[in-house]
This record gives C-alpha cells, sequence and structure tokens, in this order.
C-alpha cells in the first residue's frame, strides 16, 4: 500500500517518538492529541496537519494509530473516530490496555467495517525514540499484513500473537516478567550498596553477566545516580499490573510477584514518586537495610 497516509492519536512519552518515526517513514500525515498543545508543537515540527477532533483524522487517513494511557481512554477515542471511520480502515492500538478492552474496541469499530489491531509496544522511551520497539499483535492476518509498513516504521521485532486481545495478552506476559526484574534488581542494588561496593561498577560489570536484562542496564544507573526521571512511570505500571492481576484472577490465579510489586508501588504513590520512573523502587529497597 505505497502512498498510504497515518494519524496518530496520544502524543505522550511514547507517542511523539513514534509519530516521528512515522513521519520519517513518509506515512504520517495527521496528529491528534487530548491536550491540543502537544499536538500544535508536533505538527509545527514535522510539517504535518492538526486534525480538529478524532473523527476528522479519521477521514483523512487510512490507518489510525492510537496511543493512550488507560481502558477508558481507548474506548473514550474509539467512540470519537467512529463518525469518521470508512469501511476497510485500520485502527492499531499501541496502548497497555486488557484483552477485553480490545475485544470491545474491535467490535465497536467492526460496526462500520473497519479493522483493528491490539499492537502494545515494549522496549521504554528509548525504543520508541530509535524505532527499536517489540511490537506484539492480536487481529487478523489479513489485518496483521496491511499494517507491516506501518508496523516497521515504529519498531524492529513485531510478532502476531493471535486474534484480537492476544497482542494485549502478550504484553501483560511482559509486564509481569519486568516487575520480577524490577524487584530483583532493586534488591541487588540495596545489597551492592550496603556491601560498601562502587554501584557503577557494580552495574558496569554485572550488566555483561548472566543475571543482566535490558532494565538493569538502563535502569540502575538511576540507582547509582539517586534520580529517576519517568521513562515508564510507577503509576503506569502500577495500572498495567492491576490488569495482569485482573486477567489472572478470572483463571482464578494470584500472581505472587505481581501482588509484592504493586504492594512497593502503592507505597511509593502514597509518598508522592507514582510519577517516577519504577527504578524508584530502590528508595523502598534501600530500607531494608536501614
Amino acid at each position: 500500500m505505497s502512498g498510504m497516509t497515518v494519524g496518530f492519536i496520544g502524543l505522550g512519552a511514547m507517542g511523539a517518538h513514534m509519530a516521528r518515526n512515522l513521519h520519517r517513514a513518509n506515512l504520517l500525515t495527521q496528529v491528534w492529541n487530548r491536550s491540543s498543545e502537544k499536538a500544535q508543537a508536533l505538527a509545527a515540527e514535522l510539517g504535518c496537519q492538526m486534525a480538529p477532533s478524532p473523527a476528522a483524522l479519521a477521514e483523512r487517513c487510512d490507518v489510525v494509530v492510537l496511543c493512550v494511557a488507560a481502558d477508558e481512554d481507548v474506548l473514550t477515542v474509539v467512540e470519537q473516530l467512529l463518525p469518521g471511520i470508512r469501511p476497510g480502515q485500520l485502527v492499531i492500538d499501541c496502548s497497555t490496555v486488557s484483552s477485553a478492552t480490545a475485544r470491545s474496541a474491535a467490535a465497536r469499530l467492526a460496526t462500520r467495517g473497519a479493522d483493528f489491531l491490539d499492537c502494545p509496544v515494549s522496549g521504554g522511551t528509548e525504543g520508541a525514540r530509535d524505532a527499536t520497539l517489540a511490537l506484539m499483535a492480536g487481529g487478523s492476518e489479513a489485518a496483521f499484513q496491511r499494517a507491516q509498513p506501518v508496523l516497521a516504521a515504529m519498531g524492529r521485532t513485531v510478532t502476531r500473537f493471535g486474534d484480537t486481545g492476544a497482542g494485549q495478552a502478550a504484553k501483560a506476559t511482559n509486564q509481569i516478567m519486568c516487575a520480577g526484574i524490577i524487584r530483583a534488581v532493586g534488591e541487588a542494588m540495596a545489597f551492592a550498596q550496603a556491601q560498601g561496593l562502587p554501584l557503577a561498577q557494580v552495574v558496569e560489570t554485572l550488566g555483561k553477566g548472566a543475571g543482566s536484562s535490558w532494565y538493569f542496564v538502563n535502569r540502575a544507573p538511576n540507582m547509582v545516580r539517586g534520580s529517576y526521571p519517568a521513562g515508564f512511570r510507577v503509576r503506569l505500571h502500577e495500572k498495567d499490573l492491576k490488569i495482569c492481576r485482573d486477567m489472572a484472577a478470572t483463571r482464578g490465579a494470584t500472581l505472587p510477584v505481581v501482588e509484592s510489586v504493586l504492594r512497593d508501588y502503592a507505597q511509593l504513590i502514597a509518598e508522592g514518586h507514582g510519577d517516577e520512573d519504577i527504578s524508584a523502587v530502590f528508595r523502598l529497597t534501600e530500607r531494608l537495610f536501614n
């Protein structure tokens, strides 16, 4: 589909970078954001148009990409899109929401003859900036194939996991892994500090060892500096882990790692750290040694 036109909705920490990468691929034509200042600024930067509404954006684009914060935001934006949606259009949702929300959004769009992919992403703001994200898709094979130019512009690893909702199930799996790694790295760095080890060297050396991870290499330096600028905010990961909890509960399961990290996050949020990066869990693990 050469000449494909893409509109982007949701220009936050991830979305703005993803929109820039679509612009570099000569796909982006329209942007919209709930707070219009961000849309105005990005439209001016890229030389594309700021749509007056989601419906107006849908009217002028072949593909609409969403990257918003929460389940209710996705469903609200889909309702706002519907008046402008035409049969054969494709909506790609890169937000992290529940599989049930993905199925609900797909059903609403199907009433207008449009296709839907749930396509959450992982890789942090760095991955969004560098177009190296991992994208996890759910939806029809036909919709997934049509979306390839758009997905390839935003990420490096693009996988279809199954029908609608499967992408969100894969992302929930990822968020559970992140929870365990966050907790383990926080405890390990607090232990290293209590042993009097030079923390920068701990990160440099253990970052090349068997216990390393993307998170350790990229976020343990925050712990060394005692500064937690938002790569991924505590309150957003809390929202994701509550989705994981609910999805597990429908199968009769409780996930101990998820529950322990949710307790940590509740404490961080109560102490005013909800908008810091998730590596701020070190604020709590440090106290284990005091």
